[in-house]
């Protein structure tokens, strides 16, 4: 079964979500924890959370994927920047613990000059800093496009990551066919051969969710600009055999196209046929 939703507003809370994701045939969606392009977040109303979970578990929602703001760079050159990051994925961590055993995804920053290997030591040692053995929440790497000073444009770079945090096992993987597709990696023509890639080098079992999107640009561009589904360069076709994909089959899909409720209903309708 094809478990997929969408990016949706949380504004009117957790409960909202559910019914919204329901009317669109989805079984699970994506929520900014905060503003995305701020850094303010407004109080969790216990009540709602745990309608929700009722709510989930009564139409067998699998694991959400709450995404962290934009605005969280844990590989900042400056202190004050980094202190802010690590502070809001602490925060945020212990929010999610309301609608608990679900993923928080995050983009690893940029390094903004340092180079990758500092921007990843600073990445590992924000993660380091806020993981909790009690934490019911697995955190999870985007893979990235590579746009100017980005990390994670690589599986070797998300690699590196994981190498040095130390709670292993409350980490993972987010898959963005738009983001690896620009990174360079060609899930049109070689899907199998870029999927045994990520398995030798972080291993499938990492991989817990996927950002379904097409891309405006081409494989290499490292552009990150994401179409509708069918209407870019990767094609329906292709995201069609994603969604297929032994190795893909039963994580949680995640719609990030340029869309609205009904565009994303229409996806979802077109995906699950």
């Amino acid at each position: 079964m094809l478990h997929i939703g969408c990016h949706l507003s949380s504004s009117r809370g957790y409960l909202a979500m559910g019914r919204e994701a329901l009317s669109m045939q989805a079984d699970t969606f994506a929520f900014f924890t905060r503003n995305p392009r701020g850094g303010r977040a407004k109080e969790i109303d216990a009540a709602d959370a745990a309608a929700f979970c009722d709510f989930a578990a009564e139409h067998g929602f699998v694991k959400l994927v709450a995404h962290a703001p934009y605005t969280m760079n844990p590989c900042a050159a400056k202190e004050n920047l980094r202190v802010f990051a690590r502070e809001m994925m602490a925060d945020d961590l212990r929010r999610m613990e309301y609608t608990p055993d679900n993923y928080y995804n995050f983009h690893p920053g940029s390094h903004v000059g340092q180079g990758a290997a500092a921007g990843i030591a600073l990445i590992t040692e924000q993660l380091n800093a806020v993981l909790r053995p009690e934490q019911s929440t697995i955190v999870l790497l985007e893979t990235m496009a590579g746009k100017g000073t980005e990390v994670g444009r690589s599986f070797a770079e998300l690699r590196a990551i994981l190498d040095g945090v130390e709670l292993g096992e409350k980490m993972g993987v987010c898959l963005d066919t738009c983001h690896i597709w620009d990174a360079g990696y060609d899930i049109v023509n070689d899907l199998d051969g870029v999927l045994a890639e990520f398995d030798h080098t972080i291993g499938l079992e990492r991989l817990k969710a996927v950002h379904l999107n097409d891309s405006l640009n081409g494989c290499g561009s490292h552009k990150d600009r994401h179409a509708r589904i069918g209407e870019g360069e990767i094609g329906l076709t292709a995201l069609q055999r994603v969604v297929n994909h032994p190795a893909l089959r039963g994580l949680p899909f995640i719609l990030e196209t340029p869309n609205d409720h009904d565009g994303y209903a229409r996806e979802i309708q077109l995906l699950r046929s």
